[in-house]
C-alpha cells in the first residue's frame, strides 16, 4: 500500500483544515519546499499536494509553492484543487506533476471528465470527497445528492490512475478512518482506491492495508507527530502481508 504524505497549501503556506472548514485552519509552516524535503528525508516515496485556494475559488494562489516543491524533491507528486479545465491540466502536468486529482468538475461535467481521462490516460485521479456518503464539491462547501459509490461507478471503465476517497467528517480530526466506507468504495470498483481522512496512527495504516487499499493519505498525524512516515511505510507492508 502506498503512503502519500499530504501538503495542503493556502496562501503559499502549509496548513491543515478540520473537516474541510476554512475557518478551522492550523498553519504548520511557511516553506512548503522545506516540508516536502522533510517528508522525503523521513521516507516518503510520494507526495499528495492540495491547492486549497484553487479548490475553493477555482484559481490558484500557490503556483510558486508547487513549483518550489517540484524543484526540491524527485518523487511522484499529485495535486488536487481547482483543476477544472484542460489548460490547467496541461499546465500542471507540464510543470512536472505526476498526476492531477479532479473532483468538482467530474461531478458537474461528466462528459468533459471522460474526455480528459481519455486524453490524459493514467494521469488523472478522480477525487471523491464525501460527507455521510454524499459527494461534496467546491472545496467541500457544497454537498450534492450523489452517492460516493455511484460517482465512482460512473467512471470505473475510464483510464483513471486512481480514486482518492476522502471522508470529510474524519479529515483532520485525528479520530481514525471510516474503514467501512473505504471498504465499500474499494469493493464498488476495480480502480485503485486511495483512502483519505482520519489516518492517525500505525494501526489505522495497518487496517487500511489489510483491506487491500491501494494507498492512504496522511496529513495532520504527521504534523502533530502521532505517526511517522517510516512507521507508516512499514505498517503498510506488514498489513498487506498479513491481511
Amino acid at each position: 500500500m502506498q503512503i502519500w504524505p499530504a501538503i495542503d497549501l493556502r496562501g503559499g503556506k502549509c496548513v491543515r483544515l478540520q473537516q474541510g472548514d476554512y475557518n478551522r485552519e492550523t498553519v504548520f509552516g511557511d516553506d512548503p519546499a522545506a516540508m516536502a524535503r522533510r517528508w522525503v528525508d523521513e521516507g516518503a516515496e510520494y507526495l499528495h499536494l492540495v491547492d486549497l485556494d484553487g479548490a475553493r475559488d477555482g484559481t490558484s494562489a500557490n503556483k510558486d509553492a508547487v513549483a518550489a516543491i517540484l524543484a526540491a524533491v524527485n518523487i511522484p507528486c499529485e495535486l488536487g484543487g481547482g483543476v477544472r479545465d484542460e489548460v490547467t491540466i496541461k499546465s500542471w502536468l507540464d510543470a512536472g506533476l505526476h498526476r492531477l486529482v479532479i473532483g468538482t468538475k467530474a461531478l458537474k461535467e461528466p462528459d468533459w471528465f471522460r474526455e480528459m481521462c481519455r486524453r490524459y490516460p493514467q494521469q488523472l485521479v478522480l477525487g471523491i470527497d464525501a460527507n455521510n456518503g454524499r459527494v461534496a464539491t467546491d472545496g467541500w462547501l457544497d454537498v450534492s445528492d450523489v452517492s460516493a459509490t455511484d460517482m465512482a461507478k460512473q467512471y470505473a471503465d475510464e483510464p483513471l490512475a486512481a480514486i482518492v476517497y476522502t471522508d470529510i467528517a474524519k479529515d483532520g480530526m485525528m479520530g481514525g478512518t471510516n474503514l467501512p466506507a473505504m471498504l465499500e468504495m474499494k469493493e464498488a470498483v476495480a480502480v485503485p482506491v486511495i483512502a483519505s481522512g482520519g489516518v492517525t496512527n500505525v494501526e489505522d495504516v495497518r487496517q487500511l492495508a489489510r483491506i487491500d487499499m491501494a494507498g492512504c493519505i496522511i496529513g495532520r498525524a504527521l504534523y502533530e507527530g502521532t505517526l511517522r512516515i517510516a512507521d507508516a511505510v512499514s505498517a503498510a507492508k506488514i498489513g498487506s502481508f498479513r491481511r
